[in-house]
């Protein structure tokens, strides 16, 4: 039984919504964050990237990093930028990607549904990244970026949100990216407590991006429930944000491999060795995966279809059936001696959004030896994961479009 609460949101003022919303902390760089803010002094880049606003041989864990986030949101709200709904609310966000809309309720999670496993994991979250997220909770005393969550799609649910988009949105703005977003609040207590009671009947909600986020604000809400004496269970710090996306409207995208090296073997040697475990096709120009278990690779200059044969993957087994999995155990750790894909630097990961010719770039570029694109993740074979208490190799899931930062936010007191 999963548990959500409607919450006072601090939010922008729709005047300022567009100038605000910002992209996720986690999706560019420090560098990339100071040029995409410079100019703006409301983007949400201030609070989320906040060491764009100090030396930039400042350590970015270090506890003026996070001062600042508290500093400059304390200057959104002084300034009149944000502000705080009187009541509490929940709230919807829509985003609109070319011909594909997602929209999800905006509420807080419980932590208990995430340290009892209500809240289901697919990923291993790093110690650095999380204690990162689990300071920057802890100085700013707020939720600054909702986790994006899915749950098995209900009807009942769906009735509502229907008739709730028929209303006027609060925030209606197209972003740089072309990606259009809609937001609106939902104040009527008895809606409320409908979807409230309907969220009650899923087993299950599943976290589909934002596993540090998600870590760090269930440990900080443990932690400080743990430090009150005069705990009741009530306290906001009980809950953190989240987005809540049916799962029949989620698009998970692909996300590629490259690699620095062949390890010792010259290009003729490598693919002769792949023809063991998959048929080796060379192909004319750019080739996207086909289908599961179909991948691309590009290589000096020449792109390739690399079909597994049969008994290299194990489609009964939930990771077994993973594309990430055969590429890692007949291509990355026996040919090109990657083992551990969290931590060797001979291997980096692109978002599919970025297009085969990135990759394709990046080998030319001489920066990379070659490419590998995968056939993307359903969302199916996330749940079947999730749900058999298993995790995914890391960078399995991109999921787009991604949510902006800064539309709304959620104070822990």
């Amino acid at each position: 039984m999963a548990k959500i609460k409607a919450f006072k949101g601090l939010r922008p003022k729709p005047e300022y919504a567009k100038q605000v919303a910002s992209r996720p902390y986690d999706v560019l760089d420090s560098d990339e964050a100071r040029k995409e803010a410079e100019g703006n002094e409301w983007s949400f880049l201030h609070v989320v990237k906040p060491e764009i606003d100090l030396p930039e041989d400042i350590d970015h864990y270090s506890p003026e990093v996070y001062q600042k986030a508290r500093e400059n949101f304390k200057t959104l709200l002084d300034k009149g930028i944000f502000f705080q709904d009187k009541d509490d609310c929940l709230y919807l966000y829509q985003l609109t990607m070319g011909d594909h809309t997602q929209t999800g309720i905006v509420a807080c999670a419980w932590v208990d549904d995430y340290l009892n496993n209500v809240i289901k994991k697919h990923e291993l979250t790093r110690p650095d990244k999380e204690e990162d997220r689990k300071n920057h909770v802890r100085v700013t005393e707020m939720n600054a970026e909702p986790v994006f969550f899915s749950y098995p799609a209900r009807k009942a649910i769906d009735a509502i949100v229907e008739q709730l988009l028929a209303g006027e949105p609060e925030y209606h703005f197209t972003a740089d990216d072309g990606i259009i977003h809609k937001f609106w609040v939902i104040r009527d207590r008895s809606v409320i407590d409908e979807i409230v009671r309907q969220f009650e009947k899923l087993p299950s909600i599943y976290v589909a991006d934002g596993h540090h986020r998600t870590a760090a604000a269930a440990l900080v809400g443990k932690e400080l429930r743990e430090a009150n004496p005069n705990h009741t269970g009530d306290e906001e710090y009980n809950y953190f944000l989240a987005v809540h996306f049916p799962d029949n409207q989620l698009k998970i995208i692909d996300y590629n491999r490259l690699v620095k090296d062949l390890n010792g073997l010259s290009a003729g040697e490598f693919l002769k060795a792949l023809e063991k475990d998959f048929i080796v096709e060379k192909k004319t120009s750019l080739y996207k995966p086909s289908r599961l278990h179909n991948f691309s690779l590009y290589l000096e200059g020449a792109w390739y279809s690399l079909t597994a044969r049969e008994g290299t993957f194990n489609d009964a087994d939930p990771i077994g059936v993973l594309d990430v999995t055969i590429l890692s155990e007949r291509i990355l750790g026996p040919l090109l001696g990657i083992h551990d894909l969290r931590r060797d630097k001979r291997i980096d990961f692109v978002g599919g959004i970025r297009g085969l010719a990135e990759l394709q770039r990046r080998v030319d570029s001489g920066e990379m030896k070659a490419a590998f694109a995968l056939f993307p993740v359903t969302m199916e074979q996330l749940i079947n994961i999730s749900d058999s208490g298993k995790i995914m190799p890391p960078k399995t899931t991109w999921f787009e479009p991604k949510l902006r930062s800064g539309l709304v936010v959620h104070a822990l007191k």
